[in-house]
């Protein structure tokens, strides 16, 4: 059970100009650690793929040049959730999402039993690398990124790229290419340290004005709710003061940005918390990290938004919102 905190009337104005500090820390940190982008990375963040999968993604993302694991879990997630039984109006089957005439073609038997099951995770997985690194061979000689080609030859052929000369000027085609790209550093271990986003300063704001207010199981903060806020209701309405739209779910929250570590959070970072620390889709809770170790959260029924600490044994990891990783989420997963 986490340690409760009570905060007086004192108590809470001390707090808010604590946050107000760490607020404008923001900008300086900001300053200091530009161009400290992570470049990318062939792991994966923790807990981003389901344990399930994880080893599955890792041995075939490092399939060719142009693909690799992060890039591959951000396809499966955008295709399908990790739900391996979906079925979309299109007939497009399984966790990788493949149509008949696709998988008759590119189906290939990823564990050795004997079947091509476009249902098993198993052969779907390996196939989705497969079929990635044959249209990287099409377009190996395209001008551009190959992994964007790659992509773009996915979603609207490889014929289509190679006539263009690189991603084709389709809204369709480049905004899955974005899409894609974005997810991909949600899922990507951070080699490097992560640029902190400006947007972070308002949001700390907002969720800091909230402070004391009664939670809400599934509050909005709208009037008919009496401005009250479940977890992740909080951080959604923090983020949109600033034009960012997040998710309603804590879980899918956790994908809308790159991920620091422990001893690189920032205040603004969104901070999550699991019964199972390998699967970021069982995430339960969110909350919104103002330093020294605390963060802002609404935490339960009958309690109010507060200050927590964050160093729990449930403790599952961060994400650094940015507005591409936020616009790049499926709409529903």
């Amino acid at each position: 059970m986490r340690k409760v905190w009570v905060f007086g009337g004192a108590a809470v104005g001390l707090g808010m100009g604590f946050v107000l500090l760490l607020v404008m820390g923001v900008y300086v940190v900001a300053g200091n650690l530009a161009g400290g982008v992570a470049a990318g990375s062939r792991g994966l963040a923790k807990g981003a793929v389901p344990a399930a999968y994880k080893q599955l993604v890792q041995r075939w993302g490092n399939l060719c040049p142009a693909l690799n694991p992060a890039l591959l879990a951000a396809q499966l997630y955008q295709e399908s959730g990790w739900n391996p039984t979906v079925v979309s109006p299109a007939d497009a089957r399984g966790i990788a999402q493949f149509i008949p005439s696709t998988w008759a073609t590119h189906g290939i038997d990823g564990n050795g039993d004997g079947k091509r099951d476009v249902w098993d995770p198993n052969d779907a997985i390996p196939s989705a690398a497969s079929y990635d690194c044959e249209l990287a061979k099409y377009v190996k000689d395209v001008p551009g990124n190959t992994s964007d080609n790659m992509l773009a030859a996915y979603n609207a052929g490889a014929y289509r790229v190679i006539r263009a000369g690189g991603v084709p000027s389709i809204s369709e085609t480049r905004n899955y290419v974005q899409r894609i790209r974005s997810l991909e550093k949600s899922f990507a271990a951070p080699v490097t340290r992560i640029d902190p986003t400006r947007q972070a300063a308002a949001a700390i704001a907002f969720a800091q004005s909230k402070l004391g207010t009664p939670y809400l199981w599934g509050g909005n903060g709208t009037a008919d709710q009496g401005g009250r806020f479940d977890c992740s209701g909080l951080t959604k309405a923090a983020y949109e003061t600033v034009g960012i739209t997040l998710p309603r779910v804590a879980n899918d929250q956790y994908n809308a940005g790159p991920h620091p570590s422990r001893d690189q959070l920032l205040p603004g970072d969104l901070v999550f918390f699991s019964d199972d620390l390998t699967d970021s889709r069982a995430i339960r809770h969110v909350g919104m990290y103002v330093g020294g170790g605390y963060m802002i959260d609404a935490p339960r029924t009958g309690a109010v938004i507060r200050f927590d600490p964050i160093d729990t044994h449930d403790y599952f990891g961060a994400t650094r919102v940015t507005e591409d990783g936020a616009k790049a989420l499926p709409t529903s997963v």
